[in-house]
Formats: C-alpha cells, structure tokens, sequence
C-alpha cells in the first residue's frame, strides 16, 4: 500500500475534522465549503481503494488478512459519504459536530490500514 497515500489520507481526514470543529464551536451547521472539503477526502480514500485492490490484483498480500483489508478499505470509503448525508440532514451545529466525528473516525481507519498492510 502506499503509504504517502494513507498518510495524505489520515491528515486530510484530520484537518476536515478540525474544520468542521472549529464550526460546531462557533455553532454553526455544515456549508458548501464543508461539503466540497469532505468530497476531496472522500476522493482521496476512493483512490486508496482503487489502490488497494490494484496492489491486490498484483499479488500482494496484507499481513493481516486480505478480508480485514478489504473491509477496512470499503469502510474508509463509506465514512465521509455516510457523515456528509448525516451532516446534510440535521443543518445544526451537530451535523458539523457529525462531521468532525467522521473525520476523526477515517483518521484511525487509515492507522488501522496501514497496520494491516504490514507498516
């Protein structure tokens, strides 16, 4: 797996997490900045995917498993388009409080990847 991919990935998802505080501190819901910020993780783990089941096409195998990788990866594609739906729905402070939870969680699915691959 690439791992400037995974931490690009991590950092991004950190990054949306604390903007997406710093909104629901100053109680504000999600906007169209947030929404386009959330589109560019999203885009960047769907490329962690495509990377990922190429690099298992190759013959290259996870130490852990290839079930848990695969599922880990198809999780840390549904995050950030799961949260954006959630965050879209309630249009409060706690969809951008959604968001910064969703950031945090594809944070730690990226550590979790990088582990199972053998990093």
């Amino acid at each position: 797996m690439l791992d400037a991919l995974t931490l690009a990935t991590g950092v991004a998802a950190l990054a949306l997490a604390a903007w997406c505080g710093f909104a629901a501190y100053r109680d504000q819901p999600t906007k169209d900045w947030h929404f386009i910020g959330m589109a560019v993780v999203a885009l960047l783990a769907l490329v962690q995917l495509v990377v990922g089941i190429v690099q298992l096409a190759r013959g290259e195998k996870p130490d852990q498993g290839t079930t848990i990788f695969v599922a880990y990866l198809i999780g840390s594609v549904a995050c950030i388009p799961a949260v954006a739906l959630m965050s879209l729905t309630e249009r409060t402070r706690w969809g951008s409080v959604t968001a910064a939870a969703g950031g945090v969680v594809l944070a730690v699915l990226e550590v979790r990847l990088f582990d199972i691959w053998g990093g």
